[in-house]
Formats: C-alpha cells, structure tokens, sequence
C-alpha cells in the first residue's frame, strides 16, 4: 500500500512540471550543430527534444531546423547563437509566451500559434533591440 501512495504521488508531480516538457524538435542539421542545456553541450541530431533554456548553436559550416509545440519553425543560419528563454504553450487554449535571444548569427522564424495568441506573446531579442511578433515571417541577423 506504501508503494502504491508513492507511485500516484511521483505520477501526479512528474505531470505537473511543465519545465522538463519538450517544446520542440530539432527537425534538420548541416555541418556544427549543437544544443547546449545547462553546461552540456549536445549535438543537434534530428529528433532531439529541446527544452525551455536551451542555447542554439551552429559552427561557421552549420545551419539548423527546428519545430516548436505550437508550429512555430525555426532556421539558424551559420555562426549562430540562440538562447530560448522563455518558452509557455498551452495546448488546450493555444496560447503562451516565447522569448528569444539572438546574440549572433542570422534566425528566420516562421511563428506559429503563440504569436496569433496576444500582441505580445512572442518577443526576440537582439543585443541592440526587441522585436514583438504577430504572426508573419521575418529573418533577424546579428554580426
């Protein structure tokens, strides 16, 4: 019976974290492509999960293509690096918040549903600026 309590107490707190839920996939990558999560750094192979806080990474020969939760993709050109601070998707009423940093490289975004959501869902960041989304298609490049 005390194994039993254990068990449905572990399964209802691993369900409500949301902080080790994947947000996305890394779909394709050419060259150096890495993911760094923490002070690991992982190669980006198609089909890694990515988290809220990872860094994006790609050498002077990468080039990376990722899908988040809500359909919003992304293209890291080369010499890139993308942190992804804040990540917050609602399935059920397709809403959240997403904010990107790009301290370098070049970053073409398709948004996906958190950007349709609210003005000011979907922010990225450069060292010099802050770009709010809705909805479109942009490219942001960073020397």
């Amino acid at each position: 019976m005390k194994y039993k309590v254990a068990a449905l107490l572990l399964i209802g707190i691993a369900a409500t974290q949301p902080a080790w839920a994947e947000i996305g996939r890394v779909k394709r990558t050419l060259g150096i492509a890495l993911v760094q999560r923490g002070a690991a750094r992982l190669p980006a192979a198609p089909g890694l999960q990515l988290q809220k806080g990872d860094t994006l990474i790609t050498g002077k020969d990468g080039r990376m293509a990722l899908t988040f939760i809500d359909n919003t993709r992304f293209a890291l050109g080369p010499n890139s690096r993308v942190s992804v601070n804040e990540y917050l998707f609602d399935r059920r009423t397709q809403r959240g918040q997403f904010l990107t940093q790009v301290n370098r490289g070049s970053l073409a975004v398709v948004s996906g549903q958190i950007a349709k959501s609210d003005r000011d869902a979907m922010k990225v960041r450069t060292p010099t600026s802050l770009l709010g989304v809705r909805g479109t298609r942009f490219v942001v490049a960073v020397p």
